[in-house]
């Protein structure tokens, strides 16, 4: 018996990328979270305009991406006429959906404006996030198959959308920001590379050159495992040069999950058999796990 073909709908779940998605939320409102951490009141109109327009910006560029993965038109006639019909619609559907997105986020950045809320800093990092999930999703730049798409995508959720949050409330930036960005950069960049570690092969034959393929599986699990540890360094770093303690020791919680992510990682570079779906909930956990814990220590300290 066959396995039923996934619905249109769990294929558009799929392309949007939902772990990826909660990431830049939850990052999102860690930024909104430094402004009530320093004393500063949320205006919270603005916080769910903002968060509305990162979050549909992040969407519409995971879609495009899944736009162009389908097969190019050109190459249809490869594929038999049930198959043809499916990838054309497909292909329409995604289209049309960033078309929804892309005019709902274009209506709340207004709205935003009209509220005199972005100011020039604000506008540059919405636009510079703007440019970038274009260039990381449609050709002929296509940044998700140049080998730094990952980098692209890491900076978007970990730096620009919590700087965006925190520029929304107290219309600057601030140094809390770069101290936390740098660590979750870190953790956000290792869970991506636990993803292209197993599209490995698959990315190979399918000529899609993700980071992994750029620098080589072997390289690519050493700096895994590099990033984990250097993580939780950089938020020892920060700690000395000003991060305050309250917001340190809980973050540090999760670093148990990170040794075993990374003692996962060697065993399967010894040969051990790779336990796909413990590895990848890990991967995920560990970056989520420590921005709920930064969250709450902003809210409570």
């Amino acid at each position: 018996m066959n396995p039923p073909h996934p619905s249109n709908l769990s294929k558009m779940i799929a392309a949007s990328r939902p772990w990826e998605l909660l990431l830049g939320l939850m990052t999102y409102t860690a930024g909104a979270s430094i402004h009530h951490f320093l004393g500063g009141s949320i205006d919270w109109i603005n916080f769910w305009l903002g968060l509305g327009c990162t979050f549909l910006l992040q969407a519409s560029g995971y879609m495009l991406k899944a736009y162009y993965d389908w097969l190019d038109p050109s190459q249809l006639y490869q594929v038999e006429t049930t198959g043809r019909r499916v990838v054309l619609g497909m292909r329409t559907l995604l289209l049309q959906t960033v078309s929804i997105l892309l005019t709902v986020g274009a209506v709340l950045t207004a709205l935003l404006i009209l509220r005199d809320a972005l100011n020039l800093g604000a506008l540059f990092i919405l636009g510079l996030a703007f440019l970038l999930s274009i260039l990381y999703a449609v050709p002929p730049t296509r940044l998700a198959y140049s080998g730094y798409g990952e980098l692209v995508e890491t900076f978007l959720t970990t730096a620009l959308i919590p700087a965006l949050a925190f520029s929304l409330q107290a219309g600057a930036l601030h140094r809390l920001l770069a101290m936390l960005a740098f660590p979750l950069t870190s953790l956000y960049l290792a869970m991506l590379l636990v993803k292209d570690l197993r599209e490995f092969g698959r990315n190979i034959k399918a000529d899609k050159q993700d980071m992994l393929s750029r620098i080589g599986w072997q390289m690519g699990m050493k700096l895994h495992n590099l990033l984990i540890l250097g993580a939780y360094l950089l938020f020892g770093i920060a700690l000395v040069i000003g991060l305050p303690w309250n917001l340190t020791w809980p973050v540090l919680l999760s670093f148990p999950l990170g040794l075993f992510q990374v003692y996962q990682m060697i065993q399967i570079s010894g040969g051990a058999p790779p336990r796909w779906r413990i590895l990848q909930l890990v991967a995920v956990a560990l970056p989520v796990i420590s921005v709920y814990l930064l969250i709450i220590a902003l809210w409570t300290n």
